[in-house]
C-alpha cells in the first residue's frame, strides 16, 4: 500500500503548483482522480495506485526535489514567466536545472537578495504559510531618518494603506550617514512590498532593500546573481521550522 495524501499535498508533490494554488485548481474543476473530475478539498489519494491528471495529463510525484538558493538581483520578477516579458528568476538558472522549479514566495523587481526555488510543493507551503511564522531578515536603506517613535510604531505593528495590520518587527539601526538610514528589519509575513509599505506607514521611505535571510538560513557571500543548492541541513531545518 502507498503513502495516502491530500489531494493538494499530491499536486504539489508534482512540482505543478504549490499547496495553496493546488486548491485552487481543484476548486476550478481542473483536477481530475482516476477519470473523475474533483472539485471539494480534502479528497485523498494513494500515491502509485490512484491516477491524477490536471488539465486532462497525468502528473505523478517528482522522482528528485531541488532546493535552491539564489541572489536575486534588481530588475528580475519572482515568477517562472512574466506577462510582460521581463525577465525572471528562473533565467539566471540558465536551464541549468532541467525539472520546472518555482519561486518560494517573492521577492520584488526592486529588491534583491536571497530567494529560495523548489520544485517541492510542500516545502514552500512550509516556508510561506503566515502559520508558521518563519522570519525574514532584510536590509533597508532609508532616504533621510526615521523617527524614535515610527520605529516604536514598528516593533509594535502598523496598519498598512489596505488596512492590514502587521505583527510587530525586529529592528536594529545599523548606520545612519550621508544624509541615509540603514536599518535591520526582521518580519515574518509576506504581504506584497511589505517591507517598503511598513516603512511608508510611519514617513520614511526605502530607496534600497536586500533581504539576507529566512529563519537561520542566510545569503552569505553568495555573489549578486549566482545561485547554490540548499545544503542537507539547510533544508531540514527549514522542512522542520
Amino acid at each position: 500500500m502507498g503513502e495516502i495524501v491530500r489531494l493538494q499535498k499530491y499536486i504539489a508533490m508534482c512540482g505543478v503548483a504549490s499547496r495553496r494554488a493546488a486548491e485552487n485548481l481543484i476548486s476550478e474543476g481542473r483536477v481530475k482522480v482516476n477519470g473523475k473530475t474533483v472539485n471539494e478539498q480534502g479528497i485523498k489519494v494513494e500515491i502509485g495506485a490512484d491516477t491524477v491528471a490536471l488539465n486532462g495529463k497525468e502528473i505523478k510525484p517528482n522522482r528528485k526535489n531541488y532546493y535552491i538558493m539564489l541572489n536575486k538581483p534588481i530588475g528580475y520578477v519572482s515568477t517562472v514567466h512574466d506577462q510582460f516579458e521581463r525577465p525572471t528568476v528562473v533565467d539566471l538558472l540558465k536551464n541549468e536545472i532541467k525539472t520546472r522549479i518555482f519561486p518560494v514566495g517573492r521577492l520584488d523587481y526592486d529588491t534583491e537578495g536571497l530567494l529560495l526555488l523548489t520544485n517541492d510543493g510542500d516545502f514552500t507551503y512550509k516556508v510561506t504559510h503566515p502559520k508558521f511564522k518563519v522570519d525574514k531578515t532584510y536590509i533597508a536603506v532609508l532616504k533621510g531618518g526615521i523617527s524614535i517613535k515610527g520605529l516604536a510604531e514598528l516593533r509594535k505593528g502598523v496598519t498598512l494603506d489596505d488596512g492590514f495590520v502587521t505583527s510587530p518587527a525586529q529592528l536594529e539601526m545599523l548606520d545612519a550617514d550621508n544624509g541615509h538610514t540603514t536599518i535591520k528589519i526582521t518580519i515574518h509575513e509576506g504581504q506584497n512590498r511589505q517591507v517598503r509599505r511598513m516603512f511608508e506607514s510611519v514617513g520614511a521611505r526605502v530607496v534600497e532593500l536586500q533581504r539576507i535571510s529566512v529563519g537561520n538560513v542566510e545569503l552569505g557571500t553568495l555573489p549578486l546573481g549566482r545561485w547554490r543548492y540548499l545544503t542537507a541541513h539547510e533544508i531540514n531545518y527549514l522542512k522542520n521550522l
